[in-house]
């Protein structure tokens, strides 16, 4: 059964300019369809518009559409019963999972560092310690006492005095937004997020009935841009939507890499308290600091903030810790409402944190050197192969945000699937298709990887125009 239907309105949004470039039309439409299925932007399960009706929407024939649909069919991708319409899919694998890449592919689509290279000493050493806590059930819904406290020792001392008791361990820094969401938001309830973002957490705020308020980011290194239009922006929004909480990354966001300036912090919470707005502050890459001029405390150093954290980025993707920093009343809320949904977060992984989080000013000097190394050769590579594209110099994070010059962004996406390589197109950090004109990519990969994905997306780029362009003609001028 289908979990939400799409309007051919909204499809025609989220399609954008598909009918850019060579070959059918039915089999262009296919393929930004299949992208947007791909790319989560059409979740598993909606039920698709009505040929008819998409037909209509976009000028087409019907004969076009239903091609399109034949063909999404054939790929896996679309499930069609008579009298219950098409519903996307994934194909191999269950509904609700993306579909494992081949093993051919480089996958550039996740923003991930590897794992720490003594995490197995780490994770030997938890187990040694996992006997003491075998005397009662295991289900810990708030942490154990010892990761709390080495937590809030960590927050304490970057500046920002805490107690164990404001403390929640969660599964993961997504999980602790989810539960943000639904101790926070009623259904209608307005979140102001910001545009672009990590997806997930506006899928989180909008899966808890929350109606998006999205505010422009001011990407890194822009000029065009300017810090105080994105602080009236995040303010104006605050003051005249009335939002209930607003999502926000102060540090190296993801994905234009920008961190707020202390002056931009103080009078956004300032606004937010005004207007009893709750700021959910995720810091999962706040000290992933590369060579930032201004060293910045944790937001909620500056006035109330809610705080999310988690190792993902730090000691490895696959240790599935986070948590949440909060008043007392919120953490006893909290607790409440993840009950439903889980019983605790797993003991072997917080008896591992525990362990690493004391060693994190080490950690924290591995990952420097990871991403310096990682920044300086995307952007070598970039300039060689890529010199159109416009690269921001990032000063911390995992991510970089790629202007393309033209809105091919979906487009090239497709087409570096056929170079072997996965990418997120940039309307994937959007809402509606926006951002058709930027990529994500990562800056925390082997060079090995980075330099084949490059090799990878120069020739996908290429081929968007159908063949290389003369040397005094730009490949922006060639495929828009």
């Amino acid at each position: 059964m289908a979990e939400s239907t799409l309007s051919a309105r909204s499809l025609e949004n989220l399609l954008g300019d598909w009918r850019a470039g060579a070959g059918s039309a039915y089999h262009a439409l296919a393929e930004r369809i299949r992208l947007l299925v791909l790319d989560g932007r059409i979740p598993v399960d909606t039920r698709l518009p009505a040929e008819r009706d998409l037909a209509v929407r976009l000028g087409l024939s019907r004969t076009t559409v239903t091609a399109a649909y034949r063909h999404l069919r054939e790929q896996g991708l679309v499930l069609s019963v008579r009298g219950s319409g098409s519903v996307a899919r994934l194909p191999g694998a269950p509904t609700m999972l993306p579909a494992p890449p081949a093993a051919d592919y480089i996958d550039f689509s996740k923003a991930a560092p590897p794992a720490l290279p003594w995490l197995p000493d780490l994770a030997r050493q938890a187990l040694d310690e996992l006997p003491e806590h075998l005397g009662d059930a295991g289900f810990d819904p708030i942490g154990t006492p010892a990761l709390r406290a080495v937590i809030a020792d960590r927050y304490t001392a970057r500046g920002l005095p805490t107690m164990p008791e404001q403390i929640m361990v969660t599964i993961g820094a997504q999980h602790a937004i989810a539960l943000l969401s639904r101790a926070l938001i009623g259904r209608g309830d307005r979140a102001v997020i910001e545009a672009p973002t990590y997806p997930h957490a506006y899928e989180a705020l909008r899966a808890a009935g929350a109606r998006l308020v999205p505010v422009g980011v001011a990407p890194h290194d822009e000029p065009e841009w300017s810090g105080e239009a994105e602080t009236e922006a995040l303010t104006r929004a605050i003051g005249h939507s009335n939002p209930v909480a607003a999502y926000l990354m102060p540090d190296f966001q993801n994905p234009t890499g920008r961190s707020m300036s202390a002056q931009t912090r103080e009078r956004v919470l300032d606004a937010a308290a005004r207007q009893g707005t709750a700021i959910i502050a995720d810091e999962t890459t706040g000290e992933l600091d590369i060579d930032r001029p201004e060293s910045l405390l944790p937001m909620a150093a500056y006035g109330p903030a809610i705080m999310v954290g988690s190792v993902g980025k730090t000691v490895w993707g696959g240790v599935r810790v986070g948590w949440i920093r909060a008043d007392r009343p919120l953490i006893r809320r909290l607790l409440a409402v993840r009950s439903p949904g889980d019983l605790g977060t797993p003991i072997i992984e917080q008896l591992l944190v525990t362990r690493a989080l004391p060693h994190m000013d080490d950690i924290l000097e591995l990952r420097r050197e990871q991403l310096r190394s990682g920044r300086d050769r995307l952007e070598q590579l970039l300039a060689q192969f890529l010199p159109e594209w416009r690269v921001p110099r990032v000063d911390g994070g995992i991510v970089t945000w790629i202007g393309l010059g033209a809105p091919v962004s979906s487009q090239l996406a497709l087409a570096a699937r056929a170079q072997g390589l996965i990418v997120a197109a940039g309307p994937r950090f959007g809402i509606d298709g926006a951002f058709e004109r930027f990529l994500r990519l990562p800056i925390c990969y082997p060079a090995e990887t980075t330099d084949a994905a490059v090799q990878a997306l120069a020739r996908a780029w290429r081929s968007l125009s159908g063949a290389a362009p003369a040397p005094e003609q730009s490949l922006i001028e060639s495929v828009v």
